[in-house]
């Protein structure tokens, strides 16, 4: 892989998802620093202020749990707060450029753990590639970054999956 970029288009409610995305920017400069082969991280923060546009690079979603009514497994689901992400994700073609989605939630809250995760990879036709709890651990970054790093090899090697 040469000089490519990891795309990330995120939401962040409380802040978690904003803190574990920069923070793996910032392991994202560390290693290629050390192995400019190492792709560097670029950031997109949706929100309800957020001007649409169409994307045209390779790109993966971030996407925090928060549900509003049902439990999402036998009595429905509300989305809570993530919908225009969605609605970004579903612009024009941009789903076809989503490379997977990653997820966050609470543990805590067993099946729904990343459920909304779950459901948007279902809605763009990909697969959800990672998860990690609320903000993170630097486990979570590295093994999360090399997960984007090799599905982005495998697309740019085969323009496909």
């Amino acid at each position: 892989m040469s000089e490519s970029t990891i795309n990330i288009i995120y939401i962040s409610i409380e802040g978690n998802t904003r803190s574990f995305v920069t923070g793996m920017q910032d392991y994202a400069k560390t290693q290629h620093a050390a192995d400019d082969s190492n792709p560097l991280i670029t950031l997109k923060e949706i929100t309800e202020q957020s001007d649409f546009a169409i994307e045209t690079e390779p790109y993966f979603a971030f996407v925090p749990t928060y549900l509003d009514g049902g439990n999402g497994i036998d009595n429905g689901v509300k989305e809570l707060m993530t919908n225009v992400l969605g609605e970004y994700l579903n612009y024009d073609q941009n789903s076809r450029f989503c490379l997977g989605v990653v997820g966050s939630g609470n543990r805590n809250f067993n099946d729904q753990y990343c459920l909304t995760a779950r459901r948007y990879a279902e809605q763009l036709d990909t697969d959800m590639i990672a998860d990690y709890e609320l903000r993170g651990t630097a486990v979570d970054t590295e093994r999360v970054y090399n997960v984007m790093k090799d599905r982005l090899a495998a697309y740019l090697d085969n323009q496909t999956f």
